[in-house]
């Protein structure tokens, strides 16, 4: 029998993580200075710098893992925690957009027929839920988790993302390091841990990328810096989801 941390020991581990880890922040500017100098075009360098520094959040997550020394208990269909509100700026959900736009054909026309589908069956109950009061953070989380609405971007039938590689920041942040049935037994289980902290890199290094190409060349498709500070579901961003269809940002997917 498989033998998770216990409560008292994921806290007890993550009480030490100031101890044990410190953030590089030095790799997140470091993506914005390469893509920066690149002659690539402009909405090719925000697709690519954006990408490349979910990856890093990512890589970053596995380094407070290992110092940690623990291991999450999350596995590939395991999807509760896409039930849970996402609420991004709108300069990511264009970002996000825009490199959907990129994708393949056949994936691109998939997923967009999934969104298509998803506003159609939960229209009713993603009205109640853009009404429901965000400034209360843990209430209105809870409010939203009763609902059990999956994210508009997770294919229910086989319970994994559609656009893995461009989830947002809490997505890759939140973890469980326990038996994976208190996410099954629990609306809102107490074991599970963010480490959302990382995101004030990911957008410190990412605003920082936009002003220099305000300044320099412009910011195609992201009105900045309006856009970093409109905030909202991650559903009501995707209701006019073809922003770009079939758009080369110039850059591939990864």
């Amino acid at each position: 029998m498989e033998k998770y941390l216990s409560y008292e020991e994921i806290q007890n581990r993550c009480g030490k993580l100031h101890e044990k880890y410190q953030i590089e922040e030095e790799r997140f500017y470091r993506v914005v200075e390469i893509w920066a100098e690149s002659h690539m075009s402009t909405e090719g360098k925000l697709i690519g710098s954006f990408l490349e520094l979910l990856e890093v959040v990512s890589e970053e997550m596995d380094t407070i893992q290992n110092n940690l020394e623990m291991e999450t208990s999350c596995r590939m269909g395991c999807a509760f925690c896409c039930y849970y509100p996402i609420i991004v700026n709108k300069m990511e959900a264009k970002l996000m957009k825009q490199t959907i736009a990129s994708f393949p054909e056949q994936r691109r026309k998939k997923l967009y027929a999934h969104i298509d589908s998803y506003f159609q069956k939960y229209s009713k109950q993603l009205e109640e839920l853009s009404a429901i009061e965000t400034e209360t953070d843990q209430e209105f989380k809870l409010a939203y988790r009763e609902k059990q609405l999956p994210c508009v971007m997770l294919d229910t039938k086989t319970n994994q993302c559609m656009a893995y590689e461009i989830r947002p920041i809490p997505c890759r942040t939140y973890v469980n390091f326990a038996d994976p049935k208190v996410c099954q037994q629990n609306i809102m289980p107490k074991e599970t841990v963010s480490f959302e902290f990382l995101y004030g890199e990911y957008m410190g290094a990412l605003n920082e990328f936009l002003q220099y190409l305000y300044e320099e060349e412009g910011t195609a498709f992201v009105d900045y810096p309006d856009d970093l500070y409109a905030q909202d579901y991650l559903f009501n961003w995707l209701k006019d989801y073809r922003f770009d269809d079939g758009a080369d940002a110039g850059v591939s997917p990864r």
